[in-house]
């Protein structure tokens, strides 16, 4: 039996989502084959919590606890941490110095692609398109007239470095700029500004399914609200179809192109991107390497589609980080 500590929490405003997807995790793994420990993450406590939430200090020097006298130390790691210090390369650079395998990608790819403005520099080169974009550094000066004219009304404002939709706005008029970048930057000192793209928004999973890059089936967004924000995320405020109302040629064009920034990144693990589909071409937004894995999530649904249940795919997710 293998001791896998699963890592959830965080130090975001992600944290009680990751605790969700850290529980699911804890729920469907195979009793059979490994033994789970639910770890929780945060910045004043670093826990292992039991089946009656009694609370024991993780010894940060080896990543190891201590019950009842006897040291358990983890065979690998299972991040469900959405967020800082799980989906930004913190975590991943920590266990790679422990020399403790871990689920999610390696520490570079994580940070890059936590960073929505780097991420699609680098990846624009490889001829992925992305929507026109303007960036703000906390304290730069805020010139609304030079943003309307590079990304045109309406726009999004969005935290740089951050997910689940928090902190982001989408502006109708030129005035309405300061607020948004405002409540953006309560999310982080970085700021992405996006022009509107008018089309279908689409999410679709890519994983190493037993060797072999596989893509999920795709999910299309159809949000009740404005547009994909926390609302239609989490409280039921969207349809998330799996799979998507698209034809097989536009099927086939996302899959590539989810393939293509999964290897040209050279990723592990999960990810999750998001495109939305102008004319055809699919446009991306972000890519997500912590994805949400409650049982309404969107892999967790995009796996059921292609067959995968909850406990192959966590199975999965472990043995490769074994390998």
């Amino acid at each position: 039996m293998k001791n896998i500590a699963i890592i959830m929490g965080g130090y975001s405003s992600e944290f009680e989502i990751s605790l969700k997807s850290g529980n699911v995790v804890y729920q469907y793994l195979d009793k059979t084959k490994y033994h789970g420990f639910r770890i929780h993450i945060f910045k004043e406590k670093w826990v292992y919590v039991d089946d009656n939430n009694n609370e024991y200090p993780i010894d940060k020097n080896d990543f190891s606890v201590s019950i009842n006298g006897a040291k358990i130390k983890f065979h690998a790691v299972f991040n469900a941490i959405h967020g800082t210090p799980g989906e930004d390369g913190l975590m991943q650079a920590y266990f790679e110095l422990l020399e403790i395998p871990q689920s999610s990608c390696d520490y570079y790819q994580a940070a890059l692609t936590f960073n929505k403005r780097d991420l699609l520099s680098v990846l624009k080169p490889y001829g992925i398109k992305c929507a026109e974009s303007y960036y703000l550094n906390k304290g730069e000066h805020i010139d609304t007239a030079a943003i309307v004219a590079k990304v045109g009304l309406p726009c999004f404002v969005k935290p740089n470095k951050s997910g689940s939709s928090f902190g982001i706005s989408k502006v109708k008029s030129e005035n309405e700029l300061p607020i948004a970048i405002e409540v953006a930057y309560k999310e982080g000192n970085e700021i992405i500004i996006e022009s509107f793209l008018d089309g279908t928004e689409v999410s679709v999973g890519v994983i190493n399914y037993q060797g072999k890059v596989t893509v999920l089936p795709i999910t299309e967004i159809v949000s009740d609200n404005d547009f994909f924000d926390y609302e239609a995320k989490y409280l039921g405020k969207s349809q998330e179809i799996t799979p998507a109302r698209i034809s097989p040629e536009i099927t086939e064009k996302v899959n590539a192109v989810a393939k293509r920034a999964y290897e040209i990144l050279k990723m592990k693990g999960f990810s999750r991107s998001e495109f939305i589909l102008v004319g055809g071409e699919p446009y991306m937004l972000e890519m997500n390497t912590i994805p949400g894995l409650t049982t309404e999530s969107l892999i967790p649904q995009q796996a059921k589609v292609a067959g995968i249940s909850l406990e192959d795919l966590f199975t999965n997710a472990i043995e490769l980080a074994l390998k």
